[in-house]
C-alpha cells in the first residue's frame, strides 16, 4: 500500500489596500481570491493585512506603520512568505524584502508559480517560462544582492560587462529563444487544427474554477483533470463529442482571472487560438459565486483582447445546486432588497432574459441537472452551423429527440 503523506503548507500572510477605486467589499473579495490562489500554490494564509489609502505607497506599497505591524507579526510567528494583492514594481519588491526579511511575492508571481506547477505539456511549459522570464527581466537587480554595479578601486577599472548586464543578456536571449520555439509549436498546432477538417468547433470559456472541465467530462465522457482549485486546467484539451448522431469538437481552455498579468495574456494568446477559431462559445459562469457578474465582465474583456467577443455565445450558468440567495427579512422596513437576495427564478427575469432566445441555460454539471436542455440547445446551435456549412446534410440531423438520450446516459 502507498503511504499517506501530509503535505506541509508554507505559512504566509496576504496584504491588500482599500482605495477610492477598490472599496472594502471589493478588497475583501480580492483577498479571498488571493487566499484561494495561495492555497492552490501550496500555502496556508495565517493572517490578512489591509490598509485604507488614497493610493498604494510607491516605495513600500503600504504605509510605514502598517509595514512595521506586518514585520512584527512575521517575525513573531515565523512566517516564510508575504504575498501582496497587486503587482509590485522592482523597487517596491526590493524595499519590502529589506524590511520584512522574508520571501516577498505579488499576485503576478503567485499566478506564475501556479502555472509552472500545472504546466504538463512542452507547449504550456514554454509559455509559462516565457511569461516568467518577461516578469523576471526588470527585477533582476532586486532578486540577487551580488548583482551590483562594478565597484571601483585597484584592479576594478577598465571595460567589461557587469554581472547584472550579463544576466539581463542571458534572460533576453532566453526570451528570444522561447518566442521562436512558440512560433514553431504554433505552426504545428495550426496544422493539427487544419487536419480536423470542417467539423463544427465549440469552445468552453469562462472564469477559473467555474466547472468547465467538469462539464467537459460530463458531455464528452472523457477524463479531463478537474479539481476545486484555481487553474486546474492549463493545457487546452479537444475532444470529439456526439450528441445523438451529430459530431462536433469541444475544447476546454485555460480559465481567466481578474488582474490577469499582462505577461500571461501575451504568452497564452496562442493557447487561446482554439477560442479564436471556434464556431460557438459556451461561456460557463459559476452562479453560486457572489460576484459572478464581475467574472463575466473579466472574461468578456479577455475575449475582446483576442478578437472573439462577436462570436455566437451561449451563457451557461453552472453550479445551480450550490446557489443560495441571501435571506431577506420582509418585516425590516429599512433594509433594501438587492441582487444578493434574488432567487434563480428572479435572476432569469433580469438581463439574463435579454441575452438571446434560450441563450441563458441554468445547469449543474456535477449533479447533471438540466443537462437535457443544455444538450438540446447545443445540438440545435451546432446543427444550424453544420447545415449552413453543408447545405445538403440537413436531413441527416432531425430535431432533438429526448427519448433516445436514455441510451447515451
Amino acid at each position: 500500500m502507498l503511504e499517506k503523506k501530509d503535505i506541509e503548507l508554507e505559512s504566509a500572510v496576504i496584504i491588500g489596500v482599500v482605495t477610492k477605486i477598490q472599496d472594502e467589499d471589493k478588497s475583501k473579495e480580492y483577498l479571498d481570491e488571493l487566499e484561494f490562489l495561495t492555497f492552490t500554490a501550496g500555502g496556508d494564509v495565517k493572517k490578512r493585512f489591509t490598509q485604507k489609502m488614497e493610493m498604494p505607497n510607491p516605495k513600500t506599497y503600504i504605509g510605514t506603520g502598517k509595514m512595521e505591524e506586518v514585520r512584527k507579526y512575521i517575525h513573531d510567528n515565523n512566517i516564510g512568505t508575504a504575498i501582496f494583492d497587486d503587482e509590485l514594481s522592482a523597487s517596491q519588491e526590493r524595499n519590502i524584502s529589506k524590511i520584512l526579511e522574508c520571501k516577498v511575492l505579488d499576485r503576478t508571481n503567485l499566478i506564475l508559480d501556479i502555472f509552472a506547477q500545472r504546466a504538463q505539456t512542452s507547449y504550456a511549459r514554454t509559455q509559462v517560462e516565457l511569461a516568467q522570464c518577461e516578469y523576471l527581466l526588470p527585477r533582476l537587480k532586486g532578486m540577487w544582492t551580488h548583482l551590483e554595479r562594478q565597484k571601483g578601486g585597484i584592479g576594478m577599472r577598465g571595460p567589461g560587462e557587469t554581472e547584472i548586464e550579463t544576466d539581463r543578456r542571458i534572460v533576453r536571449d532566453r526570451i528570444s529563444l522561447l518566442k521562436d520555439k512558440i512560433k514553431v509549436i504554433d505552426k504545428q498546432m495550426s496544422v493539427q487544427r487544419g487536419n480536423r477538417g470542417k467539423m463544427v468547433r465549440v469552445a468552453l470559456v469562462g472564469y477559473t474554477n467555474v466547472g468547465k472541465s467538469t462539464l467537459m467530462n460530463t458531455i464528452s465522457k472523457s477524463k479531463v483533470f478537474a479539481e476545486n482549485k484555481l487553474f486546474a486546467t492549463l493545457d487546452t484539451t479537444v475532444r470529439k463529442v456526439v450528441i445523438q448522431n451529430l459530431p462536433f469538437l469541444l475544447s476546454d481552455t485555460v480559465g481567466f482571472i481578474r488582474k490577469l498579468p499582462t505577461q500571461l495574456v501575451e504568452s497564452f494568446k496562442s493557447t487561446l487560438d482554439e477560442v479564436r477559431e471556434a464556431d460557438l462559445l459556451l461561456h460557463v459562469v459559476d452562479i453560486s459565486h457572489p460576484n459572478f457578474e464581475e467574472h463575466i465582465a473579466s472574461v468578456n474583456k479577455v475575449l475582446g483582447e483576442i478578437d472573439s467577443s462577436n462570436k455566437p455565445t451561449i451563457m451557461v450558468f453552472n453550479k445551480i445546486d450550490a446557489y443560495k440567495a441571501k435571506p431577506f427579512d420582509d418585516t425590516d422596513l429599512i433594509a433594501e432588497r438587492t441582487e444578493e437576495h434574488y432567487s434563480l427564478a428572479e435572476w432569469k427575469k433580469t438581463w439574463m432574459s435579454r441575452v438571446g432566445e434560450d441563450n441563458a441555460l441554468f445547469i449543474s454539471a456535477l449533479n447533471k441537472k438540466n443537462l437535457e436542455d443544455f444538450k438540446k440547445r447545443v445540438y440545435d446551435e451546432v446543427r444550424d452551423i453544420h447545415v449552413t456549412r453543408f447545405p445538403y446534410n440537413h436531413f441527416l440531423y432531425p430535431d432533438y429527440d429526448y427519448d433516445n438520450m436514455g441510451e447515451e446516459e
